[in-house]
């Protein structure tokens, strides 16, 4: 039975998609069948491993909401081992549609079910917020990857996130874990930069991964292309953290 790990930050701007699809893909080039969940409207991760998203039919949206079979919907990008359940801009409306909906936190979970029998790891990319969708991101998961940026603000706002956390844990899913806090964003030149990741190395321990995702000039062009760093330049610094966060998720899961 394959794991399915959510990504998560109600801040914006930290890395969320990107560590989604670079995840994702770096994964898959490990020969692990691998299934990106687009849960943020704005279908960022879609079109970041080059999907476009005003062109999907079905997606994580019409699985929730009309129980449509998610099987149908997914679609297998040009990198093996690599398919994602798409989203389009219709998901924004779904936490108003999903107000009196019976269990309406486990939709999420629901549709997702039959599908963790078929890959080894499923990635879900949460919007920007603590709304009802990234609920269910964190309901249907069995752990959460927390992207911090290094930057002044990087704590601000983990203390509530962590809190809803424990609320989930405690109330809707109490397998739910903390994979882990990825340090992003990192310039080795700011000592801004080295503080914040002595700050959280300090707070948080060994909750924190040991690899750290560097600026790059790479990582920030790939979406652009359609498609993970990792197809667009394998020798960046970009691509070689996400494969060596893969390599750290595959060893704390005993896999690798």
């Amino acid at each position: 039975m394959g794991k399915i790990i959510t990504i998560a930050n109600q801040k914006g701007g930290v890395g969320k998609t990107t560590t989604a699809i670079n995840l994702a893909a770096s994964l898959a080039v490990l020969e692990k069948n691998t299934l990106i969940v687009d849960a943020d409207p704005q279908a960022n991760a879609t079109s970041g491993i080059g999907f476009d998203p005003k062109e999907i039919e079905s997606g994580i949206y019409e699985c929730m909401i009309n129980g449509a079979d998610p099987q149908s919907s997914i679609l297998k990008s040009d990198i093996q081992y690599l398919s994602i359940l798409p989203s389009h801009i219709d998901l924004v409306g779904a936490e108003i549609e999903m107000v009196n909906v019976e269990r309406r936190e486990e939709r999420m979970k629901d549709a997702l079910k039959p599908l963790k029998d078929l890959y080894d790891y499923i990635i879900i990319d949460c919007s920007p917020s603590l709304g009802l969708i990234t609920i269910n991101g964190l309901t249907a998961a069995d752990s959460v990857i927390i992207p911090v940026q290094c930057e002044y603000f990087a704590l601000e706002g983990l203390g509530k996130l962590l809190n809803t956390i424990k609320i989930i844990q405690s109330r809707l899913n109490t397998e739910l874990e903390i994979e882990g806090i990825l340090l992003t964003m990192y310039d080795v030149r700011l000592r801004l930069s080295n503080q914040v990741v002595e700050e959280v190395r300090t707070h948080f321990k060994s909750m924190a991964f040991e690899t750290i995702i560097p600026r790059n000039v790479k990582l920030s062009e790939s979406p652009s292309y359609g498609e993970p760093v990792i197809a667009h330049d394998a020798e960046s610094k970009g691509a070689i953290s996400y494969l060596n966060l893969a390599r750290e998720i595959l060893v704390n899961n005993n896999q690798l």
